[in-house]
C-alpha cells in the first residue's frame, strides 16, 4: 500500500470565530511571535498558519492541539515530540494563502509561493540555478511564463530541503525539473517530489523522504 501525504490549501480571510479559534490553540511563544509582527494582515497570516497546523496535527494524533509540541532539528526544522512524536508536518505561507502537510509515514516538506508579477527570474535563475533550468526559465516566450517556471522550481526545491531538513543555499544547485526523484545535497538522500493543483497566482510541491512512490490528497480549507 501506498504511503500517504494530506495537503490542505487554506485561505487566511477565515470567520472571526475561526481565528478565534486558531488563536486559542497557539502556545505562549507562538503568541509572543504573532504579535511581533507589524501589520494586520501578516500576524493573521501567521495565527491561521500555526493554528491550523496545530489543529490539523491534534486531529490525525487524537490530541487536544493546544498540548502538541515542536522542537527544532539541526537546522530549525521542526519536529513533533510527546504525544504527536511519529506524524510528520509541514507548513507554508505566501500571500493570503497558507499549506499545511501532513505524513504519518516519512518526513514530508510543503512549499507554497504566490508567483511575483515582478522581479527578474532570468536572473535569479541565472544565480542560483542549475544551468539546465536556468535555461528552461529563460526559454519561457514571456514574463509571466518566465515568473511561472521559476516559481515552480523554487517551490520544488523549498519542499525538498524541508523535507530533508537542510539548508536552502547548498540544495538550490540541485535540479528538480527533469523528474520527481532527486537527491538532496545537504543532507543527502533521495526525496520524491510532486506538484500540487493549486490556486491561481500560486505554485506549490510536496516532497516525501525517499524514492518510493506515494499518493497526494489535497483538501480546500482545515474542514
Amino acid at each position: 500500500m501506498r504511503d500517504t501525504v494530506r495537503v490542505w490549501f487554506i485561505p487566511v480571510a477565515v470567520p472571526p470565530h475561526e481565528m478565534a479559534r486558531y488563536r486559542s490553540v497557539l502556545d505562549a511563544a507562538e503568541r509572543a511571535r504573532g504579535a511581533r509582527l507589524d501589520a494586520g494582515r501578516l500576524r493573521d497570516r501567521f495565527t491561521v498558519a500555526h493554528g491550523a497546523l496545530r489543529v490539523l496535527a491534534g486531529q490525525a494524533v487524537g490530541t487536544a492541539p493546544a498540548a502538541l509540541t515542536w522542537r527544532p532539528g539541526r537546522h530549525g526544522k521542526p519536529f513533533l515530540t510527546g504525544p504527536g512524536a511519529g506524524l510528520h508536518t509541514s507548513l507554508s505561507y505566501s500571500g493570503d494563502l497558507v499549506a499545511v502537510a501532513l505524513s504519518a509515514d516519512r518526513p514530508v516538506g510543503v512549499d507554497l509561493e504566490h508567483v511575483a508579477p515582478g522581479g527578474d527570474p532570468v536572473s535569479a535563475s541565472a544565480r542560483f540555478f542549475h544551468p539546465d533550468e536556468a535555461r528552461h526559465v529563460a526559454a519561457a516566450p514571456d514574463h509571466d511564463a518566465r515568473a511561472r517556471r521559476f516559481t515552480r522550481l523554487w517551490v520544488r526545491k523549498e519542499a525538498l530541503v524541508k523535507a530533508a531538513g537542510g539548508r536552502l543555499r547548498p540544495n538550490l544547485a540541485v535540479p528538480v525539473h527533469g523528474g520527481d526523484v532527486v537527491e538532496c545535497a545537504d543532507p543527502p538522500g533521495p526525496h520524491r517530489l510532486a506538484d500540487l493543483p493549486s490556486p491561481a497566482a500560486f505554485r506549490a510541491a510536496v516532497a516525501l523522504a525517499g524514492d518510493r512512490p506515494y499518493t497526494v490528497r489535497t483538501y480546500p480549507g482545515a474542514g
